[in-house]
């Protein structure tokens, strides 16, 4: 069976190499693999400032494993996305990039093929930390990564690191505390909202626990109305717009006026809410984006209902340990990012909280010191 899966990579590699000597650009369907090519460029300065890493060998392959919904989705597999783009320009890697069926069911087989051709192996989402696990053992000269997950399975069960495995996980809370709070400054209320995509498992619990600390923090006295779409194993969610449209005007008609979303996809759902409410009300409502920056994500129509967003630095940690592993400095093990490492925070595009930055940013101060902690469950 192996050897059927390298054929088959073997064949998809060069089906890849004659369409980009044509030029193609098509995106790839679900569950298949394409390979996009870049040589190494002249070194750029990369995102805030830092020095780009040195290139890395003409050789260096790695494997990028979207969760479901793949690039696109303006969230998390799209701030994934970004870090591999930013490898291709920067270090001159071959990345070949993957996208689950519609129910996940061929992870591992994903991950095998990338595996057969890749140094380096990353799997987007805490729902491959078991299939990389299982993969690496079999793969030990083939590093892996697996983002959110520091090897825990769903029931918290400790699962061991293996030599060739790193974690990227981040300190979600510590960003959601700040939108929190620049929630609680702009609100007139008092009353604010969170959707979270899928409970049950302590992930998404930590953005609500995070949002309705910073809340808090500003105002004692503020309501938040917490609401999830669906509970584990049910991650149907993550992708559930239409959902999350209808528990957002369900909030707002309760007297929220920032919802803040933790629910990848169905984001866009909220923001379709804060407009609908805002235009039938004649008040303006808002919504608080995650992960990526969503005011550049999302549609210009729903842009300037988009108050701020929690910043989820996954393009870094897909950089850097891309970088890491050009340099031959990979190391397994779990790695947080946190405020202190720009792994979270918050954006100001659209200029909506340009008039509380100080105040956001004594606060940043004030985790980074550990004089506030941050809670990471409700």
């Amino acid at each position: 069976m192996k050897n059927s899966w390298r054929l088959l990579l073997a064949l998809l590699a060069s089906f890849a190499l004659v369409a980009a000597a044509c030029g193609s650009d098509d995106d790839t369907d679900s569950g298949s693999e394409s390979t996009e090519t870049t040589s190494g460029s002249d070194e750029e300065e990369a995102e805030d400032g830092e020095e780009a890493a040195d290139p890395a060998p003409a050789s260096f392959n790695m494997g990028l494993t979207f969760d479901i919904g793949g690039r696109g989705d303006q969230s998390f597999n799209d701030s994934a996305a970004a870090g591999a783009d930013r490898a291709i320009a920067d270090l001159g890697v071959t990345v070949t990039d993957a996208e689950p069926n519609a129910d996940g069911s061929d992870r591992a087989q994903l991950l095998q093929l990338q595996a057969d051709n890749s140094d380096l192996v990353i799997g987007v989402g805490f729902l491959f930390a078991g299939d990389v696990v299982t993969v690496a053992a079999e793969n030990p000269d083939t590093n892996f990564a697996v983002i959110d997950d520091a090897m825990l399975d769903f029931d918290n069960d400790a699962v061991p690191f293996g030599d060739n495995i790193a974690g990227l996980t981040f300190a979600e809370e510590q960003g959601s505390f700040l939108v929190g709070a620049a929630a609680a400054l702009k609100s007139e209320t008092g009353t604010l909202g969170f959707i979270g995509g899928v409970g049950g498992f302590g992930l998404i619990e930590k953005f609500e626990a995070g949002f309705t600390a910073g809340a808090q923090s500003v105002n004692p006295d503020i309501v938040v109305i917490p609401q999830y779409i669906t509970q584990a194993p049910d991650f149907d969610g993550f992708f559930a717009g239409d959902r999350a449209k209808e528990i957002a005007l369900n909030m707002y008609s309760q007297g929220a006026d920032i919802i803040y979303h933790a629910a990848g996809g169905s984001g866009a759902g909220l923001f379709e809410a804060a407009k609908e409410q805002s235009e039938s009300s004649g008040s303006k409502v808002w919504a608080i984006g995650v992960d990526s920056d969503q005011y550049n994500t999302a549609g210009a129509e729903v842009q300037e209902y988009i108050l701020t967003s929690m910043l989820k630095r996954v393009d870094n940690a897909v950089y850097e340990i891309t970088a890491a592993q050009a340099a031959g400095t990979f190391a397994s093990g779990n790695t947080v990012y946190d405020l202190s490492t720009d792994g979270v925070g918050y954006s100001t595009t659209g200029g909506f909280v340009d008039d509380i930055v100080d105040q956001l940013e004594e606060l940043r101060s004030q985790i980074v010191a550990g004089d506030i902690v941050v809670p990471t469950a409700p």
